[in-house]
């Protein structure tokens, strides 16, 4: 009877764990090193992106920044000019899209407003669509930095390593839209 109790706790101690296991594999996360390629969608170019843990909304190169009213809306229209990662030739595209909101940002030399969008972009092989600040970070390494808003999505990092993951989207991958949340003021 003893030995029967003590086989029935192991069965029941083997099924918890198994799926207990089962369910830490689903939640698994995909882990990215500080640095990535990431590519945007559509216009498919691939550009580095650092992965920016102090950094609560992503940002994005942008030069020629302007606002302007379209169908009743406020949209912005930007140009940007990256190095793709695939062809290391510099090449540029205008874009216009709704004005999502308005960040400002506090920093060691004032107060500085930047217009946020939705953007698009390919990390491993899921589509993100992210808020994106416009600036102009020609003066950056990194053209673009994903914030904490994104990489929440994407998994873990480890800070010492670069390039684990290749943009790999195509029009099956997932989507995974922009989601309005109460953390939208910075």
């Amino acid at each position: 009877m003893k030995t029967t109790r003590i086989l029935g706790r192991m069965l029941m101690l083997c099924a918890l764990l198994t799926a207990a296991s089962a369910g830490h594999a689903e939640k698994e996360k995909t882990v990215y090193g500080w640095v990535e390629n990431a590519q945007l969608v559509p216009w498919g170019v691939t550009l580095k992106a650092k992965l920016d843990t102090g950094a609560l909304t992503s940002s994005m190169h942008a030069t020629d920044i302007e606002k302007f009213e379209k169908d009743d809306e406020t949209w912005v229209r930007f140009k940007t000019r990256v190095e793709d990662q695939r062809t290391e030739e510099m090449v540029s595209k205008q874009y216009e899209r709704p004005l999502y909101r308005q960040l400002e940002v506090s920093g060691a030399g004032g107060t500085d407003e930047r217009p946020v969008v939705l953007l698009e972009v390919c990390m491993n092989n899921t589509i993100y669509e992210e808020q994106f600040s416009l600036r102009d970070r020609g003066d950056m390494i990194y053209p673009m930095l994903l914030g904490r808003r994104t990489i929440k999505h994407l998994g873990l990092i480890d800070v010492s390593e670069t390039f684990l993951n290749n943009p790999e989207c195509d029009h099956d991958s997932k989507v995974v839209e922009n989601e309005a949340s109460e953390d939208d003021d910075d």
